[in-house]
C-alpha cells in the first residue's frame, strides 16, 4: 500500500491533534520516542499523560488507519495510542507493520502495542518479528523490542519462546556480536530489555484500568 498523507483521505487534522501536539513543549511523538514520559520526576507527566488516555479512548478507528498509512511519526503515535487503550483488533495491522519493517523507529510502538495485547498471538508476531530479523546482523530495526516484549509476554503466560534466541551464542548474542558499538552495553542485555517493556507497560497500566 502507498504512502498517504492524511490530508489526501481527508484526515489532514489528525497530525496536529495526535502527532504534534505539545503537552510538554515538545512534540507528543518526540516524547513518546525519546522514553521521557518514564523518567521519574518529569514534570509533564500528569498532563501528557492524562491527554494520552483521552485520545487512545477516543480516537476513532479510521483516525487510526490514517495515522498507520503515513509516515514514521505518525505511525510511532499511532502505535502508542492503540497499546494504551489495548485496542487488540488492530492486531494483525500493527504485526504487518512491524513485520514489513518500512520505517525506523515505529517498530518499537508496536512492540508496546503488543505486549500491551498480552496474548499468545502476540507472542507468535513477535517470535515471526524476531526468526526474521535477528539473522540479519547487518541491520539494526527494532530486535530490542521485540525481545523485551516477547520476554515480557513468556512471563505473563507461562511461556518460553524467548528461550531459543536467548540461549548462549544463540540469534541474540550473535545479533549484537555482530554490530560492534552494542557488543559492551548494558541496555542489550535481555534482563534490560525486559525491564525496559515492564516499564512502557508499568506506565500505561499505572494510568489506565487494568
Amino acid at each position: 500500500m502507498p504512502f498517504q498523507h492524511p490530508e489526501e483521505i481527508g484526515y489532514g487534522y489528525v497530525i496536529e491533534r495526535y502527532v504534534t501536539r505539545k503537552d510538554s513543549g515538545r512534540a507528543r511523538y518526540f516524547d513518546l520516542k525519546s522514553g521521557r514520559i518514564l523518567r521519574p520526576g518529569w514534570p509533564h507527566t500528569e498532563r501528557f499523560t492524562r491527554h494520552l488516555i483521552d485520545d487512545a479512548a477516543t480516537i476513532t478507528d479510521a483516525e487510526l488507519e490514517a495515522l498507520l498509512g503515513y509516515e514514521w511519526r505518525s505511525r510511532l503515535t499511532a502505535g502508542w495510542l492503540i497499546g494504551v487503550g489495548r485496542r487488540a483488533t488492530f492486531r494483525k495491522r500493527i504485526g504487518d507493520l512491524l513485520l514489513a519493517s518500512e520505517f525506523c523507529f515505529s517498530g518499537g510502538a508496536y512492540c508496546f502495542a503488543l505486549a500491551r495485547f498480552g496474548t499468545h498471538a502476540d507472542a507468535e508476531i513477535l517470535t515471526a518479528y524476531l526468526d526474521r530479523y535477528l539473522p540479519r546482523t547487518d541491520l539494526r530495526y527494532d530486535q530490542p523490542a521485540a525481545l523485551g516484549a516477547l520476554l515480557r509476554l513468556d512471563a505473563h503466560l507461562g511461556t518460553h519462546h524467548a528461550d531459543r534466541f536467548t540461549q548462549p551464542n544463540g540469534l541474540w548474542d550473535g545479533w549484537v556480536q555482530a554490530l560492534a558499538h552494542l557488543q559492551d552495553s548494558p541496555e542489550y542485555i535481555p534482563a534490560e530489555r525486559h525491564r525496559w517493556t515492564d516499564l512502557q507497560c508499568g506506565f500505561a497500566h499505572g494510568w489506565t484500568q487494568p
